[in-house]
């Protein structure tokens, strides 16, 4: 692995959609360098308005406890810092990323960084497990875990292990000693029919 850090993270949010006025309510994530975990960031943030009882009841976060918690541009603000050249990872990272690009805008911050899937490179690497969801995932890989989903750190720490299976997987099945951040980005582009013709030629 490239021995920049790398940054797992999971939001839960208000809804799927920051087009719509989804907001953000809880920011996990987990610093990893060259493997091991060096420091980790949680937060709930307060979107300025109340959630729903499916989101209370799907997250456990109850407007009780947001209405305590600072803004969402003051974490995103922390968070950012956080974050500064880092390489990102996410499980379902389209929808990690959207929110953060649209949080981060709102305290005028651009979000440039690469984001690498851990859902896109499972169904590449792991093609015979039930399903590619994070909480199969973490069954089928044996990957310690609480129990506890959908809630940001302990998504964020279990998609950290998931990355290192995924690594893992790549350097046993290509002898690839240590695959880069770069090399998982292009992997998880791949066609399933056409990762050997890839990995062939990235290592020729």
């Amino acid at each position: 692995m490239s021995q920049d850090a790398i940054v797992v993270l999971d939001f839960e949010t208000t809804g799927l959609s920051p087009a719509q006025g989804d907001r953000a309510i809880e920011i996990g994530a987990v610093k990893l360098k060259q493997g091991v975990v060096v420091d980790r960031f949680q937060q709930l943030m307060n979107p300025g308005f109340a959630v729903n009882s499916f989101i209370a009841g799907y997250t456990g976060i109850t407007n009780e406890m947001l209405r305590l918690a600072p803004s969402c541009e003051t974490v995103m603000t922390d968070f950012a810092a956080f974050i500064d050249g880092c390489q990102l990872v996410a499980h379902n990272a389209s929808f990690d990323q959207k929110f953060l690009a649209a949080e981060l805008a709102r305290i005028h911050v651009p979000q440039s960084q690469p984001f690498a899937c851990s859902l896109l490179l499972a169904r590449r690497l792991f093609q015979d497990a039930p399903n590619h969801q994070l909480g199969t995932l973490v069954s089928y890989l044996a990957i310690e875990n609480d129990g506890v989903f959908h809630r940001a750190l302990n998504d964020a720490e279990v998609t950290a292990s998931l990355w290192l299976e995924l690594t893992a997987a790549v350097t046993q099945r290509w002898a690839c000693p240590a695959p880069s951040f770069e090399l998982m980005l292009k992997l998880q582009r791949q066609p399933k029919h056409q990762l050997e013709r890839f990995m062939k030629k990235q290592m020729a």
